[in-house]
């Protein structure tokens, strides 16, 4: 079929297509956007939620349990929409995320601010803002393996890497800027629910850039990369994602689905459940302790500022971590996992004993900067455990384990801050440290790590 000017052929079929016309600057920014909007606004309400549910007179546990359906909706649909990249094309998956995204918190925004507003009961709030979350859920998951399997369709060789990393880290730093930005969004007129709309806003105006600036691609033609990174996650290191086995695959047919009980994979998912779980242990707690320990529940106005303060010094460290240590220091997977642990470890008992700003700000910063280590370890590791032709299917897989994490644990984590006070950082805390002792013994040499597969 003859190429139209607004319509490109994908994968290694045309490969010399692809090298002819890689992504310039301005569609790689559209890219880079898709993702980066729809982690950070995912993401955002942490620093807003634990007020609301304050103003509202809805128990912690409940406030951190409206965000437990969309993680379980991302867990369930993130592998299908990634299998489906091969077949509806990267642009019309990109659109439907972004289309999910965008109503999902318009929708969820005018629930909060008609709940606050008092025209219906707390309850119906939470109820109908979890409801429109799913839609994040649902839908939001297929914009970030599209994203990535466009990407890998148009880069050479010696740029893949690079680009996949930048694209990548778009998502990771996404999840860490989400919550800091979000009390900067806060308008008079919509109050507490105004990040909401912003974020929608937001989404509209990544829509239209999307079908103004990137062509429409034909999805006759298979396209793989590297994993890409899903909630709270972040980039692979650049120096350790592998390229090396294009010439040894067959291009006519799929591979094999992945299984999640494949030996190759497994460490590193249960390392990316283990770390993922302690992660969101204290993501979900650290609004509410804030507020507690700083005496600010009476005080809404100063309570966002001084989380939004928090959230930034993570922001930070983890912006650190991921375009600072581990590119600097040529980290690999089992590197930045296990230094990524020393360091989350710290940071958590840290938080557990702090009792002023200062101290919790140091706190979430040396723990952030752990986790910012270990989220692109567990990604690349898990990518380069496994063939080229089946990063798709690893993506899926990587994107369930991230979203898994938010189900259940920051739920659990409120419940027993609620009861038990600083338990949570404690329960992290040991979690890093076992599960460093457990992956320097189990997780693969990074040197072994880079040889073909």
């Amino acid at each position: 079929m003859a190429d139209s000017p607004d319509i490109e052929p994908l994968g290694r079929n045309v490969s010399s297509v692809a090298a002819a016309k890689p992504i310039d600057s301005t569609r790689m920014a559209v890219l880079f956007s898709v993702m980066l909007v729809t982690a950070s606004g995912n993401t955002a309400m942490q620093s807003i939620l634990p007020t609301i549910g304050t103003q509202l007179d809805i128990p912690d546990f409940w406030v951190s349990a409206a965000f437990s359906w969309s993680a379980l909706l991302w867990v369930y649909t993130a592998p299908k929409w990634a299998r489906q990249s091969d077949h509806r094309g990267r642009k019309a998956l990109m659109r439907l995320g972004m289309i999910g995204f965008t109503a999902s918190f318009a929708l969820a925004g005018l629930a909060l601010f008609l709940g606050l507003l008092g025209w219906y009961s707390a309850v119906w709030t939470f109820i109908l803002f979890a409801f429109f979350r799913s839609l994040y859920g649902g839908l939001g998951s297929a914009a970030p393996p599209a994203v990535q399997a466009y990407v890998a369709a148009r880069t050479a060789r010696a740029d893949r890497t690079k680009a996949l990393s930048l694209i990548s880290s778009s998502f990771g730093l996404g999840t860490i800027v989400g919550p800091a930005v979000a009390p900067l969004l806060i308008l008079p007129v919509l109050g507490l629910s105004s990040p909401m709309f912003a974020f929608a806003a937001i989404g509209i105006v990544v829509m239209v850039a999307l079908a103004l600036k990137l062509p429409n691609d034909n999805p006759g033609f298979q396209a793989r990369g590297v994993v890409t990174s899903e909630p709270y996650s972040s980039a692979p290191s650049s120096g350790s994602l592998k390229d090396d086995d294009d010439s040894t695959e067959e291009e006519s047919s799929l591979p094999p689905r992945l299984r999640w009980g494949d030996a190759r994979i497994k460490p590193w998912l249960i390392t990316g459940i283990l770390g993922g779980n302690a992660h969101a242990l204290i993501l979900g707690v650290v609004g509410f302790l804030i507020l507690d320990r700083l005496g600010l529940r009476g005080d809404p106005e100063t309570g966002i500022q001084m989380t939004g303060i928090v959230l930034m010094s993570g922001a930070a460290a983890t912006l650190l971590a991921q375009w600072g240590l581990i590119p600097l220091l040529q980290m690999g997977p089992r590197t930045s996992i296990l230094w990524g642990m020393v360091l989350g470890a710290l940071g958590c008992l840290i938080i557990g004993l702090s009792h002023d700003l200062h101290g919790i700000i140091i706190g979430f910063a040396v723990a952030s900067l752990g986790f910012g280590l270990f989220r692109p370890g567990f990604t690349a590791g898990a990518s380069l455990a496994v063939k080229r032709s089946e990063q798709n299917g690893v993506a899926g897989i990587v994107a369930s384990v991230n979203g898994m994490s938010f189900i259940a644990s920051p739920a659990i984590g409120v419940l027993l801050y609620t009861y038990a006070g600083p338990l949570p950082f404690w329960l992290a805390t040991t979690v890093c440290v076992f599960l460093f002792g457990w992956g320097f013994k189990a997780l693969e040499l990074d040197d072994r790590m880079t040889t073909e597969r």
